[in-house]
């Protein structure tokens, strides 16, 4: 079963995640893939405020921040598996807006404007691979796609590229949940 959960940040989403994919693991390898690459102390203390959520629950923890549709294969990932994918606004943002990582800061290597696309595919074509096999992926996206305020182009193109991503596993995926200040709405 793949399931997309999406819903505002810092609103119980990566909580509500951890819960449903640990269940849908069922005795199966239980496999958490963190996509945040950090690029400052505040995506580094986000990453040890869930490294301790998610302490004892059994994950497998894989660090794959680009270049989703790579672990189809992988020797070391058994694709019968769960899956918790935290997150997919993280892997738009590192697939669109490419940076290096120089003496601790962040140097932005300008937007890729081919990523939509090929994030979309890539989310699409795991989830399938992971269906296909006989497990599961949860995957937690931001909905931030819904503001009717005006962005710079760039913030533009991450928003509908996000909500496009989001379409598409929509479509895939068996349930849609949309997580408000911790409270769950099922729409598929």
């Amino acid at each position: 079963m793949n399931v997309l959960i999406s819903g505002g940040c810092k609103n119980g989403k990566s909580f509500f995640a951890q819960q449903l994919a640990a269940d849908l693991a069922a005795g199966r390898p239980l496999y958490y893939i963190a996509t945040m690459i950090p690029r400052d102390e505040e995506d580094r203390a986000r990453i040890r405020r869930h490294i301790a959520e998610r302490a004892g629950w059994g994950f497998t923890t894989i660090e794959q921040g680009k270049s989703i549709a790579s672990l189809i294969g992988r020797e070391d990932v058994d694709l019968s598996g769960s899956f918790l994918l935290d997150s997919v606004t993280a892997v738009l943002e590192n697939e669109m807006f490419p940076v290096a990582l120089k003496d601790g800061k962040a140097e932005f290597l300008g937007e890729d404007r081919d990523a939509p696309e090929r994030v979309r595919q890539e989310l699409v074509a795991f989830a399938r691979a992971a269906a296909e096999a006989g497990g599961s992926v949860v995957f937690v996206s931001d909905g931030i796609y819904g503001d009717s305020c005006g962005y710079s182009e760039s913030t533009e193109n991450y928003r509908r590229a996000l909500a496009g991503a989001d379409r598409a596993l929509a479509a895939v995926c068996d349930r849609v949940t949309e997580v408000t200040y911790g409270i769950t709405e099922e729409w598929k």
